[in-house]
């Protein structure tokens, strides 16, 4: 029996991130998931992505012109139709680190997931650098959206949460297993005083290790935390899975 095809779906706009990051996570994607797949970017360019990515134009939010989109453009993974796309698609955001296989993302029986956020777990707030969901099948947290953006905006921080707070409205989120996605400056660090000799580490059962705020994975690769209260050693794993 055939295996379904499945669907990698990430974004680039701006400069922050270049093609190079977008060449990685396609490189960390194809060693670590055994599912048929298409890896699709979502972007205005597509100057120096790998030919094995499949470009589609970056989609919009339908907001008025005055209104910058870039914070809130994940959202737009909830068109219908969403390009050519269509079975089930897992977002993963460009700065991650893949250590280990993923395709039990796929094989978890949830309707939507969403990492886990400790900082947040209070509020049932999840981390959107690594979600799943059905295309075509949550146009309605776009159209709310789209419908009173001024309001949403004033009552949410960022598109995680409002995303979140829809979805558990639905009854449907779930959180992937916690130890799947740690994050890397709350997990991988080692406490004080240990951060000063001790190399961070990659946690037991972790999948996918996140890098949202600072560092980049460019960053922790040599030891640049960004903030001046966190120290840490180079991370010489880093060099190992987070390649072409």
């Amino acid at each position: 029996m055939s295996k379904e095809l499945v669907n990698i779906i990430c974004m680039k706009w701006g400069d922050k991130y270049g093609a190079d990051y977008v060449n990685r996570l396609y490189g960390m994607v194809s060693r670590n998931l055994t599912l048929p797949f298409n890896f699709v970017c979502f972007t205005e360019n597509s100057q120096g992505i790998d030919p094995n990515v499949v470009i589609r134009p970056l989609p919009n939010l339908g907001l008025p012109d005055n209104i910058p989109e870039r914070g809130w453009l994940k959202l737009a993974t909830f068109k219908k139709p969403l390009a050519d796309l269509k079975g089930t698609a897992i977002f993963l955001d460009l700065d991650v680190v893949i250590v280990d296989n993923i395709d039990c993302f796929f094989e978890l029986d949830a309707e939507f997931a969403i990492c886990f956020d400790e900082k947040k777990k209070k509020e049932k707030i999840g981390n959107s650098s690594v979600y799943k969901f059905k295309i075509g099948e949550h146009e309605d947290v776009l159209e709310y959206f789209q419908s009173d953006f001024d309001t949403i905006k004033k009552s949410y921080r960022n598109e995680q949460a409002y995303l979140s707070d829809k979805i558990n409205e639905k009854g449907i989120l779930t959180f992937w297993p916690q130890d799947w996605t740690p994050s890397f400056k709350y997990h991988c660090i080692p406490k004080f005083p240990f951060n000063f000799w001790q190399e961070p580490f990659i946690p037991k059962g972790a999948k996918i290790i996140l890098f949202h705020g600072k560092p980049e994975p460019y960053e922790a690769e040599k030891g640049v935390s960004g903030k001046w209260y966190r120290r840490f050693k180079p991370v010489s794993w880093i060099t190992k899975y987070w390649t072409q």
